[in-house]
């Protein structure tokens, strides 16, 4: 699928691997609409490349309805591309030193990572399927999802996050062979050690010995390399209902 001239909505594109896919759309000729909870992130984002910003909650499903309303009110159709960056990271133990539980920290961030990009998922899907098919093989539209490598490596303390973003990669395949009537795709990214905010404050020598556990190439991602796979995912439609590691051949140690 070409992506001049169709529309895309990313979430969390305020920032992050988000800020960097939004861009990366909209310099391929894509018109854009940029939603995050930072709604002053947003709109910083969009006012760089023409886009539209949208304060919204992914985990808030009238929010979503609402964001895809005026999105499409906005583009003249609904989208093509939706990419979900959205999410929450957290790290906590079943039970801490103390005993205490993390039960509400468990359910938040499932709420966020997994239920939140269902919600956006379905709304896609909804839409998409009401487009013109494109093409020979009728291809309406694809969603691309956030995983992350701790869906296969989670280290202590993030079995909430390795939960979520499990569920996001479990969800491809199923859905992809349920919308595969309408000519719509469905992946998902599981990235690596990639150069976050978080990472950015970590002191240098921390920062060094993480790198040096990462085989090759030897650095944390960029941003940029999540927005490139999102690209090299919508023009290949042989891509489906699959999770793709984009890690550097890192594998995450128990701790």
């Amino acid at each position: 699928m070409d992506i001049q001239g169709y529309s895309a909505i990313v979430t969390g594109g305020g920032s992050g691997l988000g800020a960097a896919t939004a861009r990366h759309l909209a310099s391929l000729g894509a018109k854009v609409g940029v939603l995050d909870f930072n709604a002053e992130g947003a709109k910083e984002v969009a006012a760089e490349i023409g886009g539209l910003a949208l304060h919204v909650n992914v985990a808030d499903e009238a929010q979503v309805a609402a964001a895809f309303e005026e999105f499409i009110g906005w583009s003249g159709e609904a989208p093509r591309i939706v990419v979900s960056c959205a999410g929450v990271g957290t790290a906590a133990r079943v039970v801490n030193r103390d005993g205490d539980l993390s039960i509400d920290k468990f359910r938040r961030t499932l709420e966020v990572n997994l239920v939140g990009t269902y919600i956006m998922m379905s709304h896609a899907i909804k839409a998409m399927a009401a487009l013109e098919p494109l093409g020979q093989d009728g291809e309406r539209g694809v969603v691309i999802n956030t995983s992350s490598v701790a869906y296969q490596d989670g280290q202590l303390g993030q079995a909430a996050y390795a939960a979520s973003k499990g569920g996001v990669a479990s969800l491809c395949l199923p859905v992809a062979r349920e919308t595969a009537r309408s000519g719509i795709r469905i992946m998902a990214i599981a990235p690596g050690l990639f150069a976050t905010a978080m990472a950015a404050g970590l002191p240098e020598e921390v920062q060094k010995g993480i790198e040096a556990n990462i085989p090759f190439p030897p650095r944390f991602g960029d941003a940029e390399d999540y927005a490139l796979l999102v690209e090299q995912i919508v023009r290949n439609k042989m891509l489906n209902g699959s999770t793709i590691r984009l890690d550097g051949a890192v594998r995450l140690p128990p701790r």
